[in-house]
């Protein structure tokens, strides 16, 4: 099954590519104003924003309500073709030349992605940036304990573990933000990653996120394309919110795990730069190293002494500058809108782990090296509901440290 990812692209598609080019920080400044852009084909595309349009705003702030303008922004100078050889490292596999377009940034595709193949790629995030190949059993062993086949993995590093650790920081924003999109999604005693996706007509609804524990994904939608209005909310998230609540009740506390290669920096609001004594609005930013922006002269005061290692000098002329996109465009493929409220669910676990409606238990490889972490996939049977058939497809991937499950529900 492949669908339209709507939102829930962004991630893959867009951050992870960009801030790896180092092409934007979460405090690169952005026009959230109607916009035309030229696209690939000549045409003209004009992208909307599903709540309104925000005026100039960070990449954490866009990432917390989901924006769309911005991320355009950043496609258009990172540009399709190096997104997309990103997402086939990520294990995207479905993609084409008609997907070569500034639309792929918010999930407008040709032929679709699949839970499965999506789960995978959210996983490497989680992984610190180590791609675990999906597979859907770890051995198999006689009545004798005579081991016959065994699950031999692809393994490889898509984004440095640096730049995983700025995303999952990032990716909090949507849980925990006043304007978050996904803060039912929220877990306590957890770090909560994850990104809400809507597509054109809402035709489908989707989840993905995860925590130091466990990725999923779940989509929701019918097999033939039907609106969804489910009392203004998400299922695809209402789904992973009380699945992975449920499977997170025991575990011990956990937060995502800072890396040597990030800093962290007091930021001004209002500039976007590095805060001083007068700035009256601050919150703590992730920064990779060399890409600090520099200090605020919007209030006058003098330098904090900051937590973080030595300020860096930003050596990129893009980053914390307003791009402010001025280019034609036009519509490819379904557009996302987007700006949902829907709950979600995820966990990352080294102990063994059943899954509500699974009809298949998973035994994760116990390595606790990220390098050898095992995904293991589950598919249980589609649910179907009303006289459309209705599809919930369900994602779960063991993460991080401790390893990677997968779990599809189709």
């Amino acid at each position: 099954m492949k669908r339209q990812t709507g939102s829930s692209m962004k991630p893959l598609a867009v951050l992870a590519p960009a801030i790896s080019e180092k092409l934007i920080t979460n405090v690169t400044v952005f026009a959230d104003t109607p916009t035309t852009f030229t696209d690939y084909n000549g045409e003209l595309y004009s992208p909307t924003n599903y709540d309104g349009y925000k005026g100039s705003i960070t990449l954490r702030q866009a990432v917390e309500s989901s924006q769309n303008i911005p991320f355009v922004q950043i496609m258009e100078n990172l540009t399709p073709q190096v997104s997309i050889k990103y997402l086939k490292k990520m294990g995207i596999t479905t993609l084409n030349e008609k997907d070569v377009n500034l639309s792929l940034s918010l999930g407008g595709l040709d032929e679709g992605i699949s839970p499965l193949e999506f789960a995978g790629g959210y996983g490497a995030i989680a992984n610190n940036g180590i791609y675990i190949e999906p597979t859907f059993y770890t051995k198999i062993d006689t009545l004798s304990n005579k081991t016959i086949l065994k699950s031999s993995q692809k393994k490889r590093r898509v984004i440095s573990k640096d730049v995983a650790c700025i995303l999952k920081q990032l990716l909090t924003e949507p849980v925990i933000g006043s304007n978050g999109t996904a803060k039912y999604c929220n877990i306590s005693g957890m770090d909560v990653a994850a990104k809400t996706g809507t597509t054109n007509d809402n035709y489908d609804k989707w989840l993905c996120g995860f925590t130091p524990y466990y990725t999923a994904v779940c989509w929701f939608g019918f097999d033939m394309n039907e609106s969804i209005n489910y009392n203004h909310q998400n299922p695809a998230g209402l789904i992973w919110s009380s699945i992975m609540k449920n499977i997170h009740l025991n575990l011990p506390n956990a937060k995502f795990e800072m890396s040597r290669g990030v800093v962290t920096e007091t930021i001004c609001r209002d500039s976007g730069k590095v805060a001083n004594s007068s700035c009256p609005n601050t919150f703590t930013e992730y920064f990779l190293k060399g890409t600090v922006p520099e200090n605020c002269t919007q209030h006058s005061g003098s330098n904090l002494n900051n937590k973080s290692n030595q300020k860096q000098t930003n050596s990129n002329k893009k980053t914390n500058t307003e791009i402010n996109s001025t280019n034609t465009n036009t519509e490819n493929n379904s557009t996302v809108n987007e700006n949902d409220a829907s709950p979600t669910t995820t966990q990352n676990n080294t102990a063994n782990s059943t899954i509500q409606n699974t009809t298949t238990n998973t035994v994760p490889n116990t390595n606790t090296n990220v390098t050898t972490n095992t995904t293991n996939t589950v598919q249980n049977n589609t649910n179907t509901t009303n006289s459309s058939n209705t599809s919930i497809t369900n994602s779960i991937t063991q993460n991080n440290s401790l390893t990677n499950n997968s779990v599809s529900n189709e």
